[in-house]
């Protein structure tokens, strides 16, 4: 039997995440991984206990949702709780990461970033994350992700 890569691995465990999404516009997840170990996880959804977009649909400001908190900054936001340090971390997200989101890594010193799927790249993030010696990087997910036996 060959073994899942950690490659594929980790971004599976990043889709298995997104199908927890309360946003009805898009669902993602993301996995932060230090030294082949999960360290946290996020999804995009609300603040906790607050309205979801599947109960209430979504709160579009200037075309984004504002009432979704993005996977990633929910990762990172994990690991500030529970003091997990994310110095030369690395994130698997399902989506190429926003502007905002992009700024947030870097910032926490995650030093790679792997996606699954192009998504509004936008040209800042990307300079951004040159300039900050970020590496990125496109893994798509190989289909089957998961075989489920019945």
């Amino acid at each position: 039997m060959e073994r899942i890569s950690w490659d594929q691995y980790f971004m599976a465990q990043s889709h298995l995440l997104a199908l927890r999404s309360t946003c009805t516009r898009l669902t993602v997840g993301a996995t932060i991984v230090r030294d082949k170990r999960i360290i946290a996880g996020g999804y995009n959804g609300s603040i906790a206990g607050g309205d979801h977009c599947i109960d209430k649909g979504c709160y579009v400001i200037d075309h984004h949702c504002v009432r979704t908190i993005h996977a990633e900054m929910n990762a990172l936001l994990q690991c500030a709780k529970f003091g997990v340090p994310t110095a030369d971390a690395e994130i698997y997200v399902t989506h190429f990461p926003c502007l905002q989101c992009c700024k947030a890594i870097i910032q926490a010193g995650i030093k790679t970033v792997y996606y699954a799927e192009d998504y509004k790249n936008h040209p800042y993030a990307i300079e951004l994350f040159e300039q900050a010696n970020v590496m990125v990087e496109k893994v798509e997910l190989k289909e089957p992700m998961i075989q489920l036996s019945k």
